[in-house]
């Protein structure tokens, strides 16, 4: 069973930056999919980006060239560069997979699953 263990968060000032990280570790074997979500007090839990194993991008529209995602497939880490940081992206934040690919020589076959992790808090302040 995969595992997935975020660092990186802590406080910054508005205008400042944090590089968040995110390693699954316990299934190697696979390529993971890895994104962040992040949850404000009091508000639902939101997607920020994803990285495919295939490293295709997908970011939500408020990230606005202030995040950038970007993974270590041989590590299995995803990272999480946060610039420009706002009062706004105080939350919890969330690493989560749902797919893994096991390249093998008959190609790639995909698994499918879910799991999250702990969450690492960033607080942002004035």
């Amino acid at each position: 069973q995969v595992q997935l263990v975020e660092s990186g968060g802590g406080s910054a000032q508005t205008g400042g930056s944090l590089r968040l990280s995110c390693t699954a570790s316990g299934d190697t074997d696979c390529h993971y999919d890895l994104s962040w979500y992040r949850q404000a007090p009091g508000k639902d839990r939101e997607f920020v980006s994803a990285i495919n194993s295939d490293g295709r991008i997908i970011n939500a529209d408020f990230v606005k060239g202030r995040f950038t995602i970007s993974q270590d497939t041989a590590k299995n880490t995803v990272y999480l560069q946060m610039n420009s940081l706002q009062l706004e992206d105080t939350a919890m934040y969330y690493c989560k997979t749902d797919r893994c690919a096991m390249v093998s020589d008959s190609g790639i076959n995909y698994r499918y699953l879910e799991v999250w992790g702990q969450g690492t808090l960033v607080v942002v302040s004035s």
